[in-house]
C-alpha cells in the first residue's frame, strides 16, 4: 500500500526523516525515497528496496543529504518522491493513492495542454506524477490539491514539500491516516502515528477527511477544513497497521485483541492451544486465548532476519515459496495436538493452505482456522491491498462460482454470500474449508469486527466484505 513521513525542523531534519520513513517499511516492498529542501535547494534519493531493507539502501544518503524540510516514503509500486518544476515553483511530492480513473484523467490533462507522461517499467503512468499534473492545472497549490482530491476516483493522500513548508492532504474520505507530531524544534507528518514517538515527538492531531494543512518548524495550520464524511479502511486495524499504531484514537493492538475475543465468544471447539499466524495474527490469537482460557502458544516461528515479510518479492510464485519457507515448526508444540490458528484474513488461500499442510505434516491432530475478518468477497477499490488481475483470484469468488455454476453472479446473489445468517454463506465457507483442507473454518462476523474497532460503523469502509461504499 505504501506510507510516508515528513519533517519540518529548525535544524537539519535528515536523521528524523530517515528513521521516521524507515518505520513505514511494513507498508511497502518495492521503492523507498527521500527528498529534502535546505540551503542548497532540493535534493532527492530513490532506491529499489525489494531485496534489501530501507536502512541499508539509504545509509549512504543520510550522510549526503542536507535540509531542514523533508519528505520520505515507502512505496509498494511507483518510484517517489518526485521533484516537479511548475508555475507553482519547484516542489517535491509523494502520495499514497489508488487511482481508478487514470486514463480518463490523463486524457483530460492532455486536452488541457500537458504534453506527456513518463511510463514506468510496466507501461503505467506513475500515479504521483499524475497527481502533480492535476495540481498544476490550478492557479495555486491549495486549489490544485483540492482539485486532485475531487478528481481522483479511488483514494489520495499526499505530502508536498516546498521551500515554505510541507503541505499535507488526507484522502477525501479519510481512507488513510495522517498524524501530526511535534517536539521542541520540529513538527512531523506521518502515516503511522507510532513512527515519530521514539524520535522525541508527541501527538498533536490527526488530519480529518479531506483536510489540507501546511506544516513548518513553527507549527501546523489548517488551510482547508475537514469534511464530515469518513470511510477509513477497517483493514488498517485488522492487517495493515503496525501493532503500536492507533487511528482515530483506537489502538491497533487492542482492536486485534477485541477481534480475537469476539471469535472466541462465538466458538464451540476445544483445541489444545491457540496460535496466531505471525505477525498480524498473533494479537488476535492472544485476544482469543484471553477470552476462552485456552492456552496461547507459538507452534511455529517466523524466521525474520532474511524474510521479514511474506509479500516480498512481488512475483506471486516467489511469495508463496517464501511464505512456506519462513515458518519454522516447533514440533513439541504441534505433534498430536489440536490447534486453533488465527490469521488476519484469507485472500487467495494459498499461503494458509500451505501453512495448514505444514502443521499436519508436523504431526498436528486437528487444525481449526479462524480468520480475524469476514470473507473478502470484493476486490478493494480504494487501497492497493492486492494488485489482483481479477476478483476471481479471491477464493470466495472461486467458491461462489463453483456453487452457482458461473462466474457471472448477480450483485443480489453476492450479497447473500456476504450475509453470515444466510445459508449460502455457510455453503461458501464449507467449500473454502474443503478446498483448503482445514478441520473447521469460521470467519469473524462483520458486526463483531466493526464493534471491535470502537468508532461509529458509518465511518468505516467495509467494501471488500459487503460491497457497500
Amino acid at each position: 500500500m505504501g506510507g510516508f513521513y515528513g519533517v519540518a525542523a529548525k535544524k537539519d531534519c535528515v536523521f528524523d526523516l530517515f528513521f521516521g520513513t524507515d518505520y513505514h517499511s511494513h507498508l511497502g516492498t518495492r521503492r523507498g525515497g527521500m527528498a529534502v529542501y535546505g540551503e542548497n535547494g532540493f535534493n532527492r534519493a530513490i532506491h529499489n528496496i525489494e531485496n534489501s531493507p530501507f536502512r541499508t539502501k539509504f545509509d549512504k544518503d543520510v550522510h549526503e543529504l542536507e535540509g531542514y524540510y523533508g519528505i520520505g516514503c515507502i512505496s509498494d509500486y511507483e518510484p517517489q518522491p518526485l521533484i516537479v518544476r511548475s508555475h507553482h515553483g519547484t516542489y517535491a511530492i509523494t502520495t499514497v493513492s489508488k487511482i481508478n480513473n487514470t486514463d480518463e484523467i490523463a486524457d483530460k490533462i492532455f486536452s488541457d495542454g500537458n504534453s506527456h507522461f513518463l511510463e514506468m517499467s510496466g507501461g503505467d503512468i506513475n500515479p504521483t506524477e499524475l497527481v502533480a499534473a492535476i495540481i498544476n492545472q490550478k492557479e495555486n497549490i491549495i486549489e490544485g490539491i483540492h482539485y486532485a482530491q475531487e478528481l481522483v476516483d479511488g483514494s489520495l493522500s499526499l505530502l508536498l514539500l516546498t521551500p515554505k513548508g510541507i503541505y499535507a492532504a488526507r484522502d477525501k474520505y479519510g481512507r488513510h491516516p495522517i498524524a501530526v507530531g511535534k517536539k521542541e524544534d520540529a513538527y512531523c507528518l506521518s502515516f503511522e502515528s507510532f513512527a515519530y514517538r521514539n524520535l522525541g515527538y508527541t501527538d498533536v492531531k490527526e488530519l480529518g477527511p479531506g483536510e489540507i494543512a501546511v506544516v513548518t518548524s513553527e507549527g501546523v495550520r489548517t488551510l482547508m477544513a475537514p469534511g464530515t464524511k469518513m470511510k477509513i479502511c477497517t483493514f488498517l486495524w485488522v492487517y495493515y497497521g503496525y501493532p503500536c499504531s492507533s487511528y482515530e484514537g483506537h489502538s491497533v493492538e487492542q482492536v486485534r485483541y477485541n477481534c480475537g475475543a469476539c471469535l472466541a465468544k462465538r466458538d464451540d471447539v476445544k483445541p489444545d492451544i491457540v496460535a496466531g499466524v505471525p505477525d498480524s495474527g498473533t494479537a488476535h490469537a492472544i485476544g482469543y486465548s484471553n477470552e476462552s482460557g485456552i492456552p496461547h502458544s507459538r507452534p511455529f516461528i517466523k524466521y525474520t532476519p532474511t524474510w521479514p515479510r511474506s509479500f516480498m518479492p512481488t512475483i506471486q510464485s516467489k511469495r508463496d515459496m517464501i511464505a512456506k519457507m519462513k515458518l519454522i515448526a516447533v514440533p513439541e508444540l504441534i505433534k498430536d495436538k489440536s490447534l486453533l490458528i488465527i490469521d488476519d484474513s484469507i485472500v487467495r488461500g494459498t499461503q494458509l493452505r500451505e501453512t495448514t499442510e505444514y502443521l499436519f505434516d508436523s504431526g498436528a491432530k486437528e487444525v481449526h482456522i479462524r480468520p480475524a475478518c469476514p470473507p473478502l468477497v470484493y476486490g478493494c477499490k480504494y487501497l492497493n491491498f492486492s494488485r489482483s488481475n481479477s476478483e476471481m483470484e479471491l477464493i470466495t469468488r472461486r467458491m461462489i462460482a463453483k456453487l452457482e455454476g458461473t462466474e457471472d453472479v448477480s450483485e443480489e446473489t453476492l450479497k447473500e454470500y456476504c450475509d453470515p445468517d444466510n445459508p449460502k454463506y455457510d455453503q461458501m465457507v464449507e467449500e473454502i474449508r474443503k478446498e483448503l483442507k482445514f478441520t473447521t473454518l469460521r470467519f469473524n462476523r462483520l458486526d463483531d469486527m466493526l464493534g471491535s474497532v470502537g468508532i461509529p460503523t458509518e465511518n468505516l469502509c467495509t467494501y471488500c466484505w459487503n460491497g457497500e461504499e
